[in-house]
């Protein structure tokens, strides 16, 4: 099977503190938090450009997706398309990037 995404070591730590910090309360949310966001990673890697860009954030040519309260992060091109972060909303996206 052809590789869909790949994901950055920063978007990797990224998923690793998103689900440990939901984990504190509930580990099944936690589960089902990483779960959708991973089934997102899917559906953007079959349809790379859904995702907007964020001309007030960053002049890269990245993408953005929501999912819940955070924003998958990522460089619809080339394929494989490849996920470069994993950030809370709430979080200075602008700073980070």
């Amino acid at each position: 099977m052809p590789v869909k995404y790949s994901i950055s070591i920063k978007a990797r730590d990224d998923l690793d503190s998103i689900w440990e910090y939901i984990a504190k309360d509930n580990p099944a949310a936690a589960n089902k938090v990483e779960d959708e966001i991973l089934a997102a990673f899917d559906k953007l890697a079959e349809n790379p450009f859904w995702g907007h860009t964020r001309e007030d954030l960053t002049d890269e040519p990245l993408r953005f997706w929501p999912i819940y309260t955070y924003q998958i992060i990522y460089i619809p091109e080339p394929k494989p398309i490849e996920i470069v972060r994993v950030l809370s909303g709430y979080r200075n996206i602008q700073k980070i990037l």
